[in-house]
């Protein structure tokens, strides 16, 4: 079974994606995890890689496709979770036409929506713990009162820097110009699969799982 999480930044694509990764034994395909893996696996391809990003390039669409492939050629029976790819409409007919390649397709595309000012106001307030990026959040899941993780006990918490109204508000234009194509391409294929994506974590949760198992 594989799918597509949709989703401006923050909306909490890989918060949900582990639950998968752990609860259906899936496996996520992060771009952002595949290139830094890349970089320092000693490959060709992984060399490539490094060069590319250490000239301060543009990964080409072709070589994160190489990369997917590489992923998909494994034995996965849980199936794959694309993880911020694709971002474009190339990158979505060659997504497509390299799943078909290997006898398999998507099961649905759930785009995680929000409202733009609720998902500010909560990023604005968001924290992560340094040693495993459990995330927390000053109203409605404060970092434990003993300054511990409630993950892995680490002490060390980060906020990133563009987590602020402004920066935010700049990436969330940016992907709606890139990305929401995405959302009339996918529903014109039958794919798409809209939940609120502001709920508590467990809610949904339960709203993918409902897609995944309908």
């Amino acid at each position: 079974m594989n799918i597509i999480l949709l989703g401006p930044p923050g909306a909490g694509k890989g918060t949900q994606a582990r639950k998968l990764v752990a609860e259906r034994n899936m496996v996520q395909l992060s771009t952002g995890d595949m290139l830094r893996d890349a970089r320092s696996s000693g490959t060709e391809m992984g060399n490539k890689v490094a060069a590319i990003m250490d000239a301060g390039q543009l990964v080409t669409d072709e070589i994160v496709i190489g990369l997917i492939e590489e992923k998909l050629e494994g034995d996965h029976a849980g199936g794959f979770i694309f993880d911020g790819f694709p971002r474009t409409l190339g990158q979505a007919d060659a997504l497509g036409a390299l799943l078909e390649k290997h006898g398999t397709k998507l099961y649905a595309v759930i785009e995680m929506a929000v409202d733009d000012e609720a998902l500010v106001a909560r990023i604005t307030a968001r924290s992560t713990c340094g040693s495993c990026g459990e995330v927390y959040n000053d109203n409605t899941k404060p970092i434990p009162a003993d300054g511990k993780c409630s993950n892995c006990g680490g002490t060390e918490f980060k906020r990133r820097a563009d987590d602020n109204a402004e920066s935010l508000r700049t990436r969330l234009m940016e992907y709606y110009k890139k990305t929401s194509p995405l959302l009339g391409y996918y529903y014109a294929k039958g794919d798409l699969r809209s939940i609120d994506g502001l709920g508590e974590i467990d809610a949904v949760a339960a709203s993918i799982a409902a897609v995944l198992d309908g």
